[in-house]
Protein backbone atom coordinates (compact mmCIF):
# COMPACT_ATOMS: atom_id res chain seq x y z
CA UNK A 1 0.00 0.00 0.00
CA UNK A 2 1.28 3.47 -0.90
CA UNK A 3 0.98 6.10 1.86
CA UNK A 4 1.08 9.83 1.03
CA UNK A 5 1.64 12.94 3.13
CA UNK A 6 -1.56 14.99 3.24
CA UNK A 7 0.44 18.22 3.10
CA UNK A 8 2.93 17.62 0.26
CA UNK A 9 1.67 14.36 -1.27
CA UNK A 10 5.11 12.71 -1.04
CA UNK A 11 5.34 8.97 -0.37
CA UNK A 12 5.81 7.96 3.26
CA UNK A 13 6.67 4.61 4.77
CA UNK A 14 4.29 2.37 6.66
CA UNK A 15 6.07 3.25 9.91
CA UNK A 16 5.97 7.02 9.34
CA UNK A 17 2.31 6.78 8.35
CA UNK A 18 1.47 4.75 11.46
CA UNK A 19 3.23 7.17 13.78
CA UNK A 20 1.64 10.19 12.11
CA UNK A 21 -1.87 8.73 12.24
CA UNK A 22 -1.38 7.77 15.88
CA UNK A 23 0.05 11.12 16.94
CA UNK A 24 -1.70 13.63 14.64
CA UNK A 25 -4.65 11.67 13.27
CA UNK A 26 -3.54 12.33 9.67
CA UNK A 27 -0.77 11.04 7.40
CA UNK A 28 2.22 13.39 7.29
CA UNK A 29 5.85 13.00 6.24
CA UNK A 30 8.52 13.60 8.88
CA UNK A 31 9.17 17.17 7.69
CA UNK A 32 5.50 18.07 7.93
CA UNK A 33 5.17 16.38 11.31
CA UNK A 34 7.86 18.80 12.54
CA UNK A 35 6.10 21.69 10.76
CA UNK A 36 2.76 20.82 12.36
CA UNK A 37 4.31 20.65 15.83
CA UNK A 38 5.50 24.24 15.27
CA UNK A 39 2.06 25.28 13.97
CA UNK A 40 0.40 23.91 17.08
CA UNK A 41 2.16 26.67 19.01
CA UNK A 42 0.46 29.30 16.80
CA UNK A 43 -2.80 27.81 15.51
CA UNK A 44 -5.76 26.49 17.45
CA UNK A 45 -6.78 22.85 17.30
CA UNK A 46 -9.94 23.90 15.44
CA UNK A 47 -7.97 25.83 12.82
CA UNK A 48 -5.64 22.90 12.22
CA UNK A 49 -8.58 20.47 12.03
CA UNK A 50 -10.38 22.59 9.43
CA UNK A 51 -7.17 23.15 7.48
CA UNK A 52 -6.57 19.42 7.07
CA UNK A 53 -10.22 18.71 6.26
CA UNK A 54 -9.91 21.23 3.44
CA UNK A 55 -6.57 19.75 2.31
CA UNK A 56 -8.23 16.30 2.24
CA UNK A 57 -10.70 17.84 -0.26
CA UNK A 58 -7.79 19.06 -2.42
CA UNK A 59 -8.27 22.70 -1.42
CA UNK A 60 -4.98 24.60 -1.94
CA UNK A 61 -5.13 26.08 1.55
CA UNK A 62 -2.31 27.82 3.39
CA UNK A 63 -2.09 27.80 7.18
CA UNK A 64 -1.21 31.01 9.05
CA UNK A 65 -0.51 33.08 5.95
CA UNK A 66 0.78 36.62 6.49
CA UNK A 67 -0.73 39.15 4.06
CA UNK A 68 1.51 42.08 5.00
CA UNK A 69 -1.00 43.37 7.56
CA UNK A 70 -2.04 40.38 9.62
CA UNK A 71 -1.84 36.60 9.91
CA UNK A 72 -4.79 34.76 8.39
CA UNK A 73 -5.80 31.44 9.97
CA UNK A 74 -6.39 29.75 6.61
CA UNK A 75 -5.89 31.45 3.24
CA UNK A 76 -6.96 30.23 -0.18
CA UNK A 77 -5.44 32.84 -2.52
CA UNK A 78 -6.59 31.03 -5.68
CA UNK A 79 -10.23 31.59 -4.62
CA UNK A 80 -9.47 35.00 -3.01
CA UNK A 81 -10.86 33.78 0.32
CA UNK A 82 -9.52 34.04 3.87
CA UNK A 83 -10.90 31.92 6.69
CA UNK A 84 -10.75 33.03 10.30
CA UNK A 85 -11.63 30.44 12.93
CA UNK A 86 -13.11 32.28 15.88
CA UNK A 87 -13.68 31.47 19.53
CA UNK A 88 -16.56 32.93 21.52
CA UNK A 89 -14.62 36.06 22.54
CA UNK A 90 -14.86 37.28 18.92
CA UNK A 91 -18.61 37.69 19.50
CA UNK A 92 -18.71 38.81 23.13
CA UNK A 93 -15.82 41.26 23.26
CA UNK A 94 -16.74 44.44 21.37
CA UNK A 95 -13.09 45.51 20.96
CA UNK A 96 -12.24 42.15 19.42
CA UNK A 97 -15.30 42.31 17.15
CA UNK A 98 -14.32 45.78 15.93
CA UNK A 99 -10.75 44.63 15.35
CA UNK A 100 -12.10 41.68 13.34
CA UNK A 101 -14.25 44.02 11.25
CA UNK A 102 -11.23 46.18 10.47
CA UNK A 103 -9.22 43.10 9.47
CA UNK A 104 -12.07 41.93 7.27
CA UNK A 105 -12.24 45.37 5.64
CA UNK A 106 -8.48 45.35 4.98
CA UNK A 107 -8.80 42.01 3.19
CA UNK A 108 -11.88 43.21 1.31
CA UNK A 109 -9.91 46.17 -0.05
CA UNK A 110 -7.43 43.66 -1.47
CA UNK A 111 -10.28 41.71 -3.11
CA UNK A 112 -10.54 38.90 -0.54
CA UNK A 113 -13.71 37.54 1.03
CA UNK A 114 -13.32 36.63 4.72
CA UNK A 115 -15.28 33.71 6.13
CA UNK A 116 -15.60 33.68 9.90
CA UNK A 117 -16.17 30.16 11.19
CA UNK A 118 -16.99 29.63 14.88
CA UNK A 119 -15.02 27.01 16.81
CA UNK A 120 -18.27 25.30 17.83
CA UNK A 121 -19.10 24.57 14.19
CA UNK A 122 -15.76 22.84 13.70
CA UNK A 123 -16.03 20.93 16.97
CA UNK A 124 -19.49 19.54 16.19
CA UNK A 125 -19.84 19.56 12.37
CA UNK A 126 -16.32 19.47 10.92
CA UNK A 127 -17.00 17.39 7.80
CA UNK A 128 -20.20 19.23 6.84
CA UNK A 129 -18.51 22.59 7.45
CA UNK A 130 -15.57 21.61 5.24
CA UNK A 131 -17.96 20.41 2.52
CA UNK A 132 -19.84 23.73 2.47
CA UNK A 133 -16.67 25.80 2.55
CA UNK A 134 -15.18 23.75 -0.30
CA UNK A 135 -18.27 24.37 -2.43
CA UNK A 136 -18.12 28.10 -1.67
CA UNK A 137 -14.42 28.19 -2.57
CA UNK A 138 -15.08 26.52 -5.91
CA UNK A 139 -17.81 29.02 -6.75
CA UNK A 140 -15.66 32.00 -5.74
CA UNK A 141 -12.60 30.66 -7.58
CA UNK A 142 -14.71 30.35 -10.75
CA UNK A 143 -16.02 33.90 -10.28
CA UNK A 144 -12.50 35.24 -9.84
CA UNK A 145 -11.28 33.46 -12.97
CA UNK A 146 -14.32 34.59 -14.98
CA UNK A 147 -13.86 38.21 -13.92
CA UNK A 148 -10.25 38.18 -15.04
CA UNK A 149 -11.48 38.00 -18.60
CA UNK A 150 -14.76 39.93 -18.52
CA UNK A 151 -14.63 43.30 -16.77
CA UNK A 152 -17.98 44.99 -16.18
CA UNK A 153 -18.63 48.43 -14.75
CA UNK A 154 -21.27 48.84 -12.06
Amino acid sequence: MDFKCLECNCSISYEVNGYSIGYFGIPLCINHQKWLKQQELVSTVETISLYFELKARNVPAQLEKYDGYKHIDIAIPEARVNIEVDGGHHNYNSKQALSDLKRTYHSFLKGFLTLRIPNSLIKHHLEETADHITEMLCVNRDRVNKNKYSFKKF
